[in-house]
């Protein structure tokens, strides 16, 4: 298990005077940023989910009794807890206490699995864990028992829930801290704020560092673009441990703002509308496929939603025809988000003309970012020309977390961020998404990587050979179909998919669809890459769907 301190920012000297001269970074830290805020209006609604309904001065007390409650469990500032919480104002306290004590928070999706979590405590260096008793019928107390067994270094965990059995209840370090004013910040705002997870290109998910001051300035940035201040009230409906809800401008990016934010534990339209109409939310975040539901639900139903102005819709490219919809079927203005985790945002502008809204995925965020879009060879293309993604600015990380091979494979040596997207700049110098150039299958707006399934099923006793590849799906964007040489007799479709879930995945990474084959190509099979493999088997999948 890793057990390195955790590094400062990996920005040069160079490049960290210019973004503190330019104003992009101003030593802003998370733990500051709420007691700001709180002293600023404590008695504003900061977090409303369930019954609970937050103040800023209840978030920032709350977050000073969780970081002295940790504290006095032997945590100490500079170690990683992995949060593994769904939609609950508890994510809120938690993070804001870590932050507040100057632990760093790992974070993990609610559809996470012992596999990912397994790996990001190895990888961290975690020695907490944060999860809730049971969501969505899953119990995290089993998981937490596993991880402990496979992760020795994980001495403590915190159970927000009712039913901590053996471990610490939230409810309780909270008591024993409560009264106790923790300072504001611990932390320097170039140290790392917290580790988020990579959408997994090749493998298991990377960890991403963000530190307090670059990930402050997206949301500084973020809420202006996306008009959001204090009166704005965002509704966080996808997980919100993903850095589009997190950020774009995102929960985080409400709390900066000084606005309110509603929880939903459901994306789906019936949790949802409720909470508008009631909340009188103005804005949101979805991935396409949930806008597909959206859309349909508001067609059919009577729900009152004109509080909501302003929908950003990203982690997945949006096809124009759907773009077009939006408007007069939400009576919202649409607001196209295309990111990463690793830092680079664009936004479509609100005062865009309708074409740029439906067509782009938007500018960048900062004058700061630098874009270069280049063919296989790393030269740059013509303009208007497709080509490979690269880019570095005031908050676009310049390494992986504990990760030197990966980031041998995805940063140049003058600090460019391979982004694996395959881009075209408008002459007005919007982005266009054509697609991702590698095998990463983006699936409702969660990044799979083939060769971590494939792996996986490589493993089943009646599998000779395994190709994952990504199909193109009307709802999903992409669903992901895996090729199968059997051993001998033919394996149930059903017995693989159950084989997946036992290997302790997310749901998501279960193959939607499995086919059976007796050999792959012999052009195929040793002599070019699983790459060229996997675009082989994809295009003879899509020209049988083709064929009447």
């Amino acid at each position: 298990m890793a057990d390195q301190d955790p590094p400062k920012h990996g920005w040069p000297d160079e490049y960290v005077q210019r973004y503190r001269q330019a104003g992009y970074w101003r030593g802003e830290t998370f733990g500051a940023m709420l007691r700001s805020r709180a002293a600023q209006h404590p008695d504003r609604l900061a977090v409303v989910g369930g019954a609970q309904r937050l103040s800023y001065g209840e978030l920032d007390r709350r977050a000073s009794a969780i970081a002295a409650g940790l504290l006095a469990q032997g945590l100490k500032a500079g170690d990683r807890v992995i949060v593994h919480l769904p939609n609950i104002p508890e994510f809120v306290t938690v993070i804001f206490g870590l932050f507040r004590a100057g632990i760093i928070p790992i974070y993990a999706l609610p559809a996470h699995r012992i596999a990912e979590i397994e790996h990001f405590a190895a990888t961290g260096g975690a020695r907490g864990y944060v999860c809730a008793a049971e969501h969505g019928g899953f119990d995290y107390l089993s998981l937490a028992a596993d991880l402990q067994a496979r992760c020795p270094g994980v001495q403590s965990v915190v159970v927000a829930g009712e039913s901590a059995g053996v471990y610490s209840a939230l409810r309780d370090i909270e008591a024993a801290g409560a009264g106790i004013n923790v300072p504001a910040t611990v932390s320097s705002a170039q140290d790392i704020a917290f580790l988020q997870i990579s959408g997994g290109t090749t493998g298991l998910s990377k960890l991403i560092p963000r530190t307090h001051d670059d990930y402050i300035y997206t949301l500084r940035e973020s809420a202006r673009i996306c008009g959001l201040d204090g009166n704005g009230i965002m509704l966080c409906a996808l997980p919100m441990a993903h850095n589009f809800p997190m950020s774009s401008p995102g929960f985080l990016g409400t709390l900066y703002a000084g606005g309110r934010v509603v929880l939903s534990t459901s994306p789906s339209p019936e949790a949802c509308f409720d909470l508008i109409e009631r909340e009188r939310v103005t804005q949101c975040s979805l991935v396409p496929p949930l806008l597909l539901l959206w859309l349909d639900a508001a067609a059919r139903g009577k729900s009152d939603l004109s509080s909501l102005s302003v929908l950003q819709v990203g982690g997945a490219k949006l096809s124009p025809e759907v773009a077009r919809r939006v408007g007069p079927g939400l009576g919202v203005t649409l607001q196209q988000v295309f990111g990463m985790a690793e830092g680079l945002v664009n936004y479509t502008r609100l005062d865009d003309d309708l074409e740029t809204i439906i067509e782009t995925q938007g500018r960048p965020i900062s004058p700061g970012d630098e874009i270069l879009i280049v063919d296989d060879n790393d030269a740059p293309v013509q303009p208007g020309e497709a080509g490979h993604l690269l880019t570095r600015g005031p908050y676009t990380i310049r390494g992986y977390y504990n990760n030197p091979a990966a980031n041998q494979r995805s940063f140049t040596d003058d600090g460019y961020y391979r982004t694996g997207d395959i881009v075209k700049l408008t002459p007005k110098s919007y982005l266009v998404v054509q697609g991702r150039a590698g095998d990463h299958i983006n699936r409702a707006g969660e990044k799979i990587s083939a060769e971590e399934i494939e792996n996986h099923l490589l493993a089943h006793p009646a599998v000779f050979d395994a190709a994952v590849v990504s199909v193109p799906d009307a709802y999903l964007g992409e669903r992901s179909c895996a090729f199968i040489i059997p051993k001998n007799e033919k394996p149930r479709a059903v017995e693989l998919k159950r084989w997946i879930r036992e290997q302790g995945l997310a749901e998501f990474k279960v193959p939607d669809q499995i086919i059976f084959v007796e050999t792959f190509s012999a052009t195929a099979v040793g002599k070019i890459s699983r790459k060229a493999l996997r675009a082989q088997l994809r295009a003879q999948l899509e020209d049988k769907q083709q064929t009447p």
